[in-house]
């Protein structure tokens, strides 16, 4: 029997998963340089129609259709066909509500790799590598995870998404970041973000709609929601706590960048366990995360010499895997019967199957992504040009520019990187206000 409060509550959280999609586009569009804002924030929001329009299409039934072989879902629900307002399987929603909240996750993903790839892709190559992406890589992995696929098969557990979102976006993005090179410049010019204020909006908003994405995975208004509410909050503000007192000791001052990176942390490696862990781990949980997110965004990152743009690979690959073995280890049926008990509960089991998973997704990723790079970028070129990085993205491929007032040659918001740039490109044009 469908349950109206159930039903209202998945899809108040789908429009809060929703959210999050434009939210990243603010938290990684203050996060570049300004003559990349508007790119940037383009990427997400045309990946949340696009894959939107995938999802209803091909990618609900591969994710959901009726398992085969624990491989892919059936093509039986092939645009949503047969699905109309049946009630889900197990459950006291309409299909169709889930659905919903399930186009929001599918939506979000890539949105999250293009961190790791911004101010250097060109559009063209950017839709069609993320449309194959959100197809080939997406879909089989929810499948594997959440549709009885061979991951569930095996016991692994991922509540809402540190394995199928988290781990599968953030090493796909460190994967398409290393294939596509460094940005013109790296480690040599300035490249400090250009708005952290939207850059705190964002991240204020991800926050907001990680509730959703975590309490909404319960499917229902009900016990197991606010658990997994209440654990969202109190990992998201350890996280903060522990990327923030790193730093702070590490670098001798307390950033705002950091603060907001450390709660996205949080949130990050809380995902997977927020309907199987109580409140005390998902302390440590989201202090761990915050802590190892920011060694491998301050350490990591600068030994192994990458450019993970804006650390989609440090803070959502790096948080997710963490959060996937923290769920072997603290996990309890006490929380959810349907779930198992993890190392602190005195069985290994999950753990096991946690970290096959983990392997499964980190190889997927890197061999998934690699293919799909290499066969798109034999027929369109990817990667921008030096001078079309030079002039930044929201011209080149765009025609457009984030700001507008107070523009002059040689300002560093001028379409170059600097003055020499500016000459370089436009030789007639003054480099001076005198």
């Amino acid at each position: 029997m469908i349950s109206h409060g159930d039903t209202a509550w998945v899809l108040i959280s789908a429009a809060l998963v929703f959210i999050m999609t434009p939210a990243v586009a603010l938290f990684y569009g203050g996060m570049v340089r300004s003559k990349n804002v508007l790119s940037t924030i383009m990427q997400s929001l045309f990946i949340l129609g696009m894959v939107s329009v995938e999802f209803v299409l091909i990618g609900y039934t591969m994710a959901f259709g009726t398992d085969l072989n624990g491989f892919i879902g059936s093509f039986e629900k092939f645009g949503l066909s047969g699905v109309g307002y049946n009630i889900l399987e197990g459950g006291t929603i309409p299909e169709l509500a889930f659905v919903a909240f399930q186009c929001m996750f599918a939506a979000l993903t890539p949105a999250l790799i293009t961190g790791a790839f911004a101010e250097r892709m060109k559009f063209k190559g950017f839709a069609v590598l993320m449309l194959l992406w959100a197809i080939f890589i997406y879909n089989p992995m929810a499948h594997w995870v959440w549709g009885d696929g061979f991951l569930a098969q095996l016991g692994a557990l991922d509540f809402a998404g540190g394995l199928v979102i988290h781990i599968l976006s953030g090493v796909s993005g460190l994967t398409i970041c290393i294939l596509l090179g460094k940005r013109r410049g790296y480690g040599k010019s300035s490249m400090v973000p250009h708005n952290i204020p939207t850059t705190v909006l964002g991240a204020a908003l991800l926050w907001i709609g990680w509730f959703g994405f975590n309490a909404g995975s319960a499917l229902g208004a009900n016990e197991l929601a606010a658990n997994a509410f209440m654990v969202t909050q109190i990992a998201a503000a350890a996280g903060v706590l522990g990327w923030v007192l790193i730093e702070w000791k590490r670098g001798g001052k307390p950033t705002i960048l950091g603060a907001v990176s450390g709660g996205i942390a949080g949130l990050v490696a809380i995902t997977p366990a927020a309907g199987y862990v109580t409140i005390l781990p998902s302390i440590v949980i989201g202090f761990i995360g915050g802590g190892i997110c920011y060694a491998a965004v301050a350490i990591l990152k600068e030994k192994f010499s990458y450019d993970d743009s804006l650390d989609a690979f440090g803070v959502h690959g790096v948080g997710g895997i963490w959060g996937a073995l923290a769920t072997g280890i603290w996990a309890t049926t006490s929380v959810n019967p349907d779930g198992a008990n993890g190392i602190f509960y005195g069985e290994t089991d999950l753990f096991f199957a946690q970290i096959v998973s983990i392997g499964v997704a980190i190889i997927f990723a890197v061999v998934g992504s690699t293919v799909l790079y290499k066969i798109v970028s034999a027929f369109i070129a990817i990667r921008a040009d030096e001078n079309e990085e030079i002039l930044g993205l929201d011209i080149v491929e765009h025609g457009e520019r984030g700001y507008n007032a107070g523009i002059f040659a040689g300002s560093p918001n001028f379409l170059g990187d600097s003055e020499v740039d500016a000459v370089r490109i436009f030789p007639t044009v003054p480099t001076s206000q005198n």
